[in-house]
């Protein structure tokens, strides 16, 4: 059974660094979560170290644009690993062929800019769907629009054994109010129609791999047993921590808000019951970061 506490603080003490997930924990996409920020910063001064991993298929260098313009203080996070970056380097390595068919919006086609950590890279070409050897999925071309307008276009990548890169396996989010399909979404539908998806964020662990570098890079020799895991993800930021073996502390007003009561903070019993539904098991609970 998950512990429910009331502060990041009441437990923070015991780990000497922190995954922490973006969207739903630190902001709404649209703005900085204030207790959030003011958590992460406590965090830090007191010597913790903090890296956010987020499913966000745009480079890290994006994703820290991004933070600026939601007002999230540079001061709140040492480093950043994106699914964004663990699926470009595996693209750039050939790993969906070289003539590929991109999904996604204007805004995630930054996921092409030259990579510098791979030696050699492969010459990627965006072509249509007819000539392609593989897709790159950032995302719906339409956020809104039910995945199943997509099967079409899956049918005919499926027969012809097309490999699709998802860059961001979440299946959802919520932007503001707003909820949003996102890439895993789509990789889910090509999967159940028998194509093949290759993952690359959480829960998987290309991402995970990638966050402990950038932890490396910080301080040395940190176990697993010193990372706390923070989000508000069921099947990413939580099935992934413990994949990982990492304890976690698992966001209740982010996606899973009304299933589980939240307002100030989780109604126990509605917890209790959901994260028996999902199989999930966190070490500790909140309703929100602060």
């Amino acid at each position: 059974m998950t512990q429910l506490i009331t502060a990041l603080s009441e437990v923070s003490d015991r780990y000497d660094a922190l995954f922490v997930d973006l969207w739903g924990c630190v902001h709404n996409g649209i703005t900085a979560i204030p207790s959030a920020v003011a958590a992460l910063q406590a965090y830090r001064a007191k010597g913790g170290i903090v890296v956010f991993v987020t499913n966000a298929p745009r480079s890290r260098h994006e994703v820290a644009k991004q933070l600026e313009r939601f007002n999230v203080p540079t001061d709140a996070y040492d480093a950043i690993a994106t699914s964004g970056d663990s699926a470009r380097a595996a693209m750039f390595t050939g790993a969906v062929g070289q003539k590929v068919w991109f999904m996604g919006q204007e805004f995630d086609e930054t996921f092409f800019e030259p990579l510098s950590l791979i030696n050699d890279p492969v010459d990627i070409q965006r072509v249509e769907l007819d000539e392609a050897e593989g897709i790159v999925c950032a995302g719906p071309f339409d956020p809104h629009a039910d995945p199943d307008v997509n099967r079409p276009q899956f049918l005919y990548a499926k027969e012809k054994g097309l490999k699709l890169l998802c860059a961001n396996p979440d299946i959802v989010v919520d932007r503001g109010e707003t909820r949003e399909w996102c890439a895993g979404a789509l990789a889910q539908l090509y999967t159940e129609m028998g194509g093949e998806s290759l993952y690359f964020g959480k829960p998987h662990p290309p991402i995970y791999d990638l966050a402990r570098r950038r932890l490396n890079q910080i301080r040395q020799g940190i176990p697993d047993s010193a990372i706390l895991a923070i989000g508000d993800g069921p099947h990413t930021d939580i099935d992934g921590a413990m994949g990982e073996d990492i304890d976690s502390l698992f966001i209740t007003g982010g996606l899973a808000r009304a299933e589980t009561n939240t307002t100030e903070q989780p109604e126990p019993d509605a917890l209790n019951a959901y994260v028996e539904k999902e199989m999930i098991s966190p070490t500790y609970s909140i309703g929100q970061l602060r």
